[in-house]
């Protein structure tokens, strides 16, 4: 080989590592429109994230749905093999066993690379995700113990469609009926956010939601303050999440960090407006108090000089 040839090699080795080292860490899949799951935002560390994020789900689904139950594809029972078969359900049986030995099982949560830096996407299996991060987000608001490091928001995605404003509206047309259309109403807020994606206006899709959700009933109002309902729109790239969920003001935005914080109680307007008055109130009668005490030394004074005048206009008589 010439010495031409072996330094071509020589760079091109060089580019493919250094690509590949560049590259960041992706899950076996990546998030896809007709998916369900939970979005996770972190703060740098994905594969830390990650793990967190099975820990603290596993845990509570543990719990709501019990545990996680998976097929045995390693054959029947010592029983079943044990009894007598003919050859044609043998056979059966044993191409059966095989396909199912090299079938992927779905598991109950499933890691995808969401197309975004510092957000990880849990794919769920047969269970819903707002019930279970609801569920999550008011233990940790209640007992107030920290149970993540890095996991900083956990938003459950109910529908995923195509990332442009005919293909969701379109799609929130029907997905919001349960929630919004007559005789069902509620004040609502609606959370935007784009990730990797610049053809989406925030301002258009926002007036374009809400002009849906009016004519799903006219008795739907706008609250930015305490909204009974949230609907979180999150694009990345050309997939939209897409979820409707309660007490999102109450629980910090769904942020696992900020949830656990012990609330910092507001003055009472009337205790407050009170204390002014006493304030202000004292303030009047120190000022009134310190007058007074001026005014009676001013008066000592006047006394003073004219029992001394007085003195010597009994001198002069005498």
């Amino acid at each position: 080989m010439s010495a031409v040839q072996n330094e071509s090699r020589k760079r091109s080795k060089k580019r493919y590592v250094a690509g590949h080292q560049g590259k960041r860490w992706k899950g076996s899949r990546e998030l896809e429109v007709g998916m369900q799951g939970i979005l996770i935002t972190c703060n740098m560390n994905e594969r830390k994230c990650t793990a967190e994020a099975f820990n603290l789900l596993n845990e509570y689904a543990d719990k709501l749905y019990g545990l996680e139950k998976l097929q045995d594809n390693n054959g029947s029972s010592s029983e079943e093999e044990a009894e007598e078969e003919d050859i044609d359900v043998a056979l059966k049986k044993e191409v059966a066993q095989l396909q199912a030995s090299g079938a992927k099982q779905e598991r109950r949560f499933q890691a995808l690379d969401s197309g975004a830096n510092n957000v990880i996407f849990i794919k769920t299996n047969n269970l819903e995700p707002d019930k279970l991060v609801h569920h999550i987000l008011s233990d940790l608001y209640t007992t107030k113990k920290k149970k993540s490091r890095v996991i900083l928001r956990m938003l459950p995605v109910t529908g995923t469609c195509r990332a442009f404003q005919d293909d969701m509206v379109k799609y929130l047309t029907t997905f919001l009926e349960p929630w919004f259309k007559t005789p069902n109403c509620a004040t609502y807020q609606i959370a935007f956010k784009a990730r990797n994606s610049s053809h989406n206006k925030r301002d258009e899709i926002i007036k374009s939601i809400a002009g849906l959700v009016g004519k799903l009933n006219p008795k739907n109002k706008v609250d930015l303050t305490n909204p009974e309902l949230t609907i979180i729109v999150e694009v990345i790239k050309a997939v939209c999440c897409i979820s409707v969920i309660k007490d999102y003001t109450l629980y910090r935005k769904y942020n696992v960090q900020e949830v656990v914080k012990e609330d910092t109680p507001k003055p009472d307007v009337a205790t407050v407006k009170t204390d002014t008055n006493t304030a202000e109130q004292k303030e009047k009668s120190d000022e009134t108090n310190q007058e007074d005490k001026k005014g009676e030394e001013e008066n000592d004074k006047n006394v003073k000089q004219d029992n001394e005048v007085g003195d010597k206009g009994d001198d002069v008589g005498e």
